[in-house]
């Protein structure tokens, strides 16, 4: 099924070869992706949308598309897997039924709610926080690790996604955004209450899904923002982070991007895309 997939993408991307894209102002914009994307605790929300999703105002999309213009439509949310943006969830539609063959640009931050990544952190953390206070633990999930076969299944999620987008829309830019870092290379800190294991554990699931969505950038002829590079110095335990550590502050995000962090990777795709 991969293989045909691949097939597909290879043919549509001869399509499109020779053509120079072009981002003029009131070009369309899609932004997919969960909540990396979304913007949990950047308030305001956007009126009329799930409140469940928390699509903030100031996330990277709606930053990017006031610098240079563009019409966007939001459809990312929090929680979401590659398959709410492939076929649904729940009451919502696809997110990739939002492009349309008008569609100039679609951004994608996408994958690792798919193996748990930020979820398992959070479980970790909360039962190491419960422990050194001497509160019960069962309150906190347990965490629930990937194996490989998910991680298989992620690769083909995000291929999957890259020919679904040249498909729609054959003439949009299509970009993947990684993830913006949390944890520092090494080491923990006050901000990332984590055993140490777990802490390496939860940075090779982050490995991962960069290379996951690395390697579907290259399949697909698309462009990459390594969100996670640009802030490698900018984790939860930086001394200007652009990541909220754990507990975070009252109405933030636990182990999510801050303002500051958004505003980065808008202005990152800002010098990355074409004009």
């Amino acid at each position: 099924m991969r293989f045909a997939l691949l097939a597909l993408l290879s043919v549509l991307l001869s399509a499109c070869a020779g053509r120079q894209p072009l981002l003029p102002p009131g070009a369309s914009y899609v932004a997919i992706g969960s909540s990396f994307a979304a913007g949990p605790g950047l308030t305001p929300y956007i009126a009329d949308t799930p409140p469940r999703c928390t699509r903030s105002t100031r996330n990277y999309a709606h930053q990017l598309a006031a610098k240079r213009g563009l019409a966007l439509v939001d459809v990312t949310c929090s929680g979401a897997t590659t398959g709410a943006v492939l076929d649904g969830w729940n009451e919502l539609p696809a997110q990739v039924a939002a492009i349309g063959p008008d569609t100039r640009l679609v951004t994608v931050t996408i994958g690792g709610n798919d193996v748990l990544y930020i979820g398992n952190m959070m479980s970790v953390s909360c039962r190491m926080v419960a422990e050194d206070k001497g509160q019960p633990t069962d309150r906190c999930r347990a965490p629930s690790w990937p194996d490989e076969a998910g991680y298989q299944r992620l690769g083909a999620s995000l291929d999957r996604i890259a020919v679904e987008v040249r498909r729609r829309a054959p003439q949009a830019i299509l970009v993947f955004v990684d993830y913006v870092s949390v944890l520092p290379p090494s080491g923990t800190c006050a901000a990332t209450p984590l055993p140490a294991d777990d802490a390496d554990r939860l940075r090779e699931t982050d490995r991962r899904v960069r290379d996951l969505t690395a390697a579907a950038a290259k399949q697909a002829g698309a462009l990459l923002l390594k969100a996670s590079d640009l802030s490698r110095d900018h984790s939860a335990c930086g001394t200007d982070p652009w990541m909220n550590g754990y507990p975070a502050a009252a109405g933030m995000a636990p182990y999510h991007p801050n303002l500051a962090g958004m505003t980065a990777v808008a202005e990152a795709l800002d010098r990355l895309l074409p004009r």
